[in-house]
């Protein structure tokens, strides 16, 4: 399938996610932007990326972007994704985010912003753990249950990062469903 999000232009392999309310999307991801922040000086990594589409979207906000995702053919669309439309500050790894993200912390690996949008079961302990590690100056978290994500909000929350602002989007009208993106900085 082939789709235009956020002014680029995605190709999805049948395992990739993809929100498939696009004019709500580009609100959600409009926010995810603005959460992120907008300095061309910034290594942003966004674990969970899925097919490429916040980690592209938020390309031009970073002069670098890192996506991880588990599912290696999302992970092919990614870099496909990323030549088609010309981004050519985006660098993608197959792999699960738990197992990615201790490898980065222990590279020492300092992102400026860290956008996570983990599966409905959020994020597993050590994900929270590695994401402190690598103090990122803001946390940018896209998630489609309220619960866990308030469950890892209070786990960042006790290792040094508090919640800003946060906003629903409602990604399918009539339902009890939403999107939440949340930024939380580093005290």
């Amino acid at each position: 399938l082939e789709d235009v999000l956020c002014g680029n232009r995605f190709r999805i392999s049948p395992p990739s996610f993809y929100q498939v309310n696009r004019a709500q999307a580009e609100k959600l991801y409009k926010k995810a932007a603005e959460y992120a922040g907008d300095k061309k000086t910034k290594l942003l990594l966004d674990l969970y990326c899925g097919a490429g589409t916040i980690t592209l979207a938020l390309s031009d906000h970073a002069k670098k972007v890192l996506g991880a995702e588990i599912v290696p053919e999302a992970i092919d669309d990614a870099r496909e994704n990323a030549a088609r439309n010309g981004v050519k500050n985006a660098e993608f790894f197959c792999g699960d985010a738990s197992d990615v993200a201790k490898k980065l912390a222990r590279e020492n690996l300092r992102p400026d912003v860290i956008t996570v949008d983990p599966p409905r079961k959020g994020l597993a302990a050590d994900v929270v753990e590695s994401i402190a590690e690598m103090q990122p100056g803001r946390v940018v978290y896209v998630s489609c249950d309220s619960a866990t994500m308030a469950r890892d909000v209070k786990r960042l929350a006790d290792l040094g990062y508090t919640a800003r602002r946060a906003c629903a989007v409602d990604m399918f009208p009539r339902v009890d469903h939403i999107e939440t993106v949340c930024l939380l900085t580093k005290e």
